[in-house]
Order: C-alpha cells, then structure tokens, then sequence
C-alpha cells in the first residue's frame, strides 16, 4: 500500500511516498482502509523535526515517523478479541501515538479499537477528517478547566481549529460566557458560532481590553493561540488556564495553569462526532488533495489563511 513517511526531518520536501505493507490488526486493534486524512499544524511540527529535538519523538536512525492524527473511513479487519465494531463500519479515530512508522498520511490504519468511533449518517469522511485531534483537544482542555456553567472563558486563536471547536463547546454545550480572540474578519462567525464577545488578535493590551469587558478577569482562559502571560492576564486571580502546548506561564496570581496533552477516546469522539452530524459543531473543510500531494498540503499549510483543515484522499 502507499503511505507518506518521514525518513530525516526538514522541510515539506522531507514528506516520502513509500510502498508498505498492510499493517495487521493485533488483539484488541481494528484496521481502517482510510477515505480521508485531516493535515494538522503538529504534522508540520513532527516532519521538521522539533518533536524530536524536544525529546517526544526518537532521533531518525534509519527507521521513518509516520504523520498524520486524524483519519476517516471504513473498517477493513478485525484483530483478535475486537467486538466493538465490524468489517464495513464507517468509521473516524484518531492516532496518537508519534512513534510509530505508519500514521494517517496511508491508504491503511491501524488502531486501537478504543481510539475508534461510529462515523455518524450524514457526515462525508472528508468533513469528519477535520474532527479527531482539534474536538478533542478542545473538549479535554475545557475538562482541565473544569469551569461551571455561567463562567466566563478566554479563547485565544478562537478562529482556528482547536479554538472554533472550543467555542462551540464552551458555548452551547457547557454554557459558558465565551470571550473570543480572532482576526476582525472571524467575528461574525464566531458569534454565530456561540461567543458572547470578540476581541481583535492585532490589540495591543489583550488583558487590558477582556477585562473591560469582563471586569475583574475572567474565570479561566483556554490559549489555542500560545499568547502565553498575554492571555493570562486577562484571567482572574486564582483562575484557570490551560494551554494546547507544553511552554505555560507560571501560575501567578494563584491561577491553576495545565496543558493539555491529547489522548484518543472514542466514546468522546462518538459523542463529539455526533453533536457534528446534528449541526452543533462546525466542520470546516479548505479543501481536499489526493495523498500524493502531501507535500503541496504541508506548503499550503505553511503559508496560513487558511479557514478550516486541508484534508488528503488516498
């Protein structure tokens, strides 16, 4: 089968089309033939090589690094003991796992059976490739902030993948009063999708401008946009603050500041995949390349502007 690997880091040029064998299902694992394949930031990231300077990933060595998180299709095998799902399930799940030689960018997956869930009727797997890694960062993030109902949340880069899916969360299913920080051509979606406030991205003082109209600071701030002591303080004292990456300022202030490191969970994915299948979440598809054009993908990517995830199609 084709997949694209990595065999020494760099550019967008490091992303390799190899010929593989089909992976097999061990017990407890299922194999998805794969319709679809989300390209996310942290691909990017992996492919350069900084995971691996960070110590998350093994020095390349001979040995290649599969890319790719988020995959869409259609169970094509069972692995012993596994009863959860049958040959011919429409299904989406999310591989997170880095050190593995084979990831999404593949005509074939396999995965645990409990990173796997039903793709719901009505959703393409190509939108549903959009889903995996950014819902459920977003919906574990809001968990570490563990906000009540009626509280006042930051969300910095509130337009982009992480950031849209938690918004909507917050706002419609957790009830939270949403401050959303974006480019001022993001604001009406943004209130469509369920903020109470906008900031613009490009203001000088973000504390100075979520506190005036949230005074006193807001109960907690999810920082999709890496804002760092930018976004913290706009948090109260002794509020919450959760980050989408591992450089978090210090808890001053009293504030209790997580990261939240990603990990598959496909009853939360199901739940995720069906609030999209009813319209609650918005899946947002820039556009669709074949596999071959991974490449194409990680330089489109790389220049940004995007609205919403590039998918590939095997």
């Amino acid at each position: 089968m084709r997949a694209v690997v990595v065999r020494e880091f760099g550019g967008p040029g490091a992303l390799t089309a190899v010929e593989v064998p089909v992976p097999v299902p061990g017990a407890g694992q299922l194999r998805i033939e794969v319709a679809a394949a989300g390209v996310n930031p942290v691909d990017a990231v992996t492919r350069s090589g900084v995971l691996a300077e960070l110590g998350l990933l093994p020095r390349l060595a001979g040995s290649t690094v599969g890319i790719g998180w988020d995959v869409a299709g259609t169970v094509a095998e069972l692995g012993p003991g596994t009863q959860e799902f049958a040959v011919g399930d429409r299904v989406i799940g999310l591989r997170d796992r880095l050190d593995v030689p084979l990831g999404a960018y593949a005509e074939h997956l396999v995965l645990d059976a409990s990173a796997v869930a039903p793709l719901p009727d009505g959703l393409s797997a190509v939108a549903a490739a959009t889903l995996p890694l950014n819902a459920l960062t977003a919906d574990q993030a809001l968990d570490l902030l563990d906000l009540p109902a009626g509280a006042s949340l930051l969300v910095t880069g509130a337009a982009g993948g992480v950031g849209g899916f938690a918004v909507e969360l917050a706002a419609r299913q957790r009830g939270l009063r949403v401050v959303a920080v974006a480019g001022a051509a993001d604001h009406d979606a943004l209130r469509a999708m369920g903020a109470r406030w906008l900031v613009d991205r490009e203001v000088p003082d973000l504390a100075a401008a979520v506190r005036e109209l949230v005074p006193g600071g807001v109960d907690g701030a999810l920082d999709a946009a890496l804002l760092g002591i930018r976004a913290l303080g706009a948090v109260r004292n002794r509020g919450a603050f959760v980050s989408v990456a591992g450089d978090v300022p210090v808890g001053l202030r009293g504030i209790r500041v997580r990261t939240v490191w990603i990990a598959a969970d496909g009853p939360a994915l199901g739940r995720l995949a069906e609030l999209a299948a009813r319209g609650e979440l918005t899946l947002r598809v820039a556009d669709t390349l074949p596999l071959a054009q991974a490449e194409q993908a990680h330089r489109r990517l790389a220049r940004g502007g995007l609205r919403g995830r590039l998918v590939l199609v095997p």
